[in-house]
C-alpha cells in the first residue's frame, strides 16, 4: 500500500485569492452597501467641490471641511445601519431572523477603510482630472 499523497501548499498569493474569491456573503454586502454610499456621496462631493473652484456662489460659501465630515458620518452611520438591516445573523434553522449589535458592528467595521479608499481616490485622482 501506498502512502497517501500530502495536499500541495498553497502560496499566499493563492489563499488571498481564494478566500477574495469565495468572501462570506454578509462580507460582500456589508461591504457593498458602504460602496454603494461613499461612492453617490463622493460623487456629490466632488460636484460640489467643482462648482466652488469654478466660482458658483452657493449659499452658506466654501463648507468643504463640513462636507467631509458629514461623508464620513453618513458612510459609518449607512453602513452600520443598513448591515444590519439586510445581513442577519446565522441561526441554524432558515426560519427566524436574528440581527444584533455585531451586525451593524460588521457595517460600521467595513465602512471605516471603505470612506476613506473612496475619498482619497475622488478628490485626488478623479478631482484633478475634471481640472
Amino acid at each position: 500500500m501506498t502512502a497517501p499523497v500530502p495536499p500541495r501548499r498553497r502560496s499566499e498569493i493563492e489563499i488571498r485569492w481564494r478566500q477574495f474569491r469565495r468572501a462570506p456573503r454578509p462580507i460582500v454586502r456589508a461591504v457593498a452597501s458602504s460602496l454603494l454610499v461613499a461612492i453617490a456621496l463622493a460623487v456629490a462631493y466632488v460636484a460640489y467641490d467643482v462648482a466652488l473652484a469654478r466660482g458658483a456662489d452657493l449659499p452658506g460659501g466654501d463648507l468643504r471641511t463640513l462636507a467631509v465630515a458629514a461623508y464620513v458620518l453618513i458612510v459609518l452611520a449607512s453602513g452600520s445601519i443598513v448591515t444590519w438591516l439586510v445581513v442577519p445573523q446565522p441561526t441554524g434553522s432558515g426560519r427566524r431572523v436574528v440581527r444584533t449589535p455585531w451586525s451593524a458592528a460588521l457595517g460600521l467595521f467595513a465602512a471605516v477603510p471603505i470612506s476613506y479608499l473612496v475619498i482619497v481616490v475622488a478628490v485626488q485622482i478623479v478631482r484633478p482630472l475634471l481640472g
